[in-house]
């Protein structure tokens, strides 16, 4: 259980030390998630993580644990460099949703123009 938590320590250590190194954009605008991956050979493969600067405060870093459908989003301060846990979901059952804060056409709008299969 410690070989576990020490392993996603490290790992969400290693994605904060990639995202710090990446390059800003001069214009303090949100810069396009890049995603990072981990090789099979490194701790908990399994977590995707995807960062943004917002403006020139901080940076979003996103990591994602898709077999177990959970996401966690950080703040790194720039002034600082300090990583500040600001969520944690699951997201599994917000998929089995058909729609949520949808606007029209809903989608059984849609499905309703369709010819049937």
């Amino acid at each position: 259980m410690r070989a576990v938590a020490l392993g996603s320590l490290v790992v969400i250590g290693l994605v904060i030390a990639a995202v710090a190194a990446a390059p800003d954009r001069q214009d303090g605008l949100p810069a396009r998630g890049v995603p990072i991956h981990f090789y099979p050979n490194a701790a908990n493969s399994d977590l995707i993580a995807v960062s943004a600067n917002v403006r020139d405060q901080y940076q979003q870093l996103t990591v994602i644990e898709p077999k177990q459908r959970r996401m966690a989003v950080y703040h790194i301060d720039f002034a600082t460099g300090q990583p500040a846990l600001k969520s944690v979901r699951s997201f599994e059952f917000d998929l089995q949703l058909n729609q949520f804060n949808a606007k029209d056409p809903l989608p059984e709008d849609i499905r309703s123009l369709l010819p049937p299969r």
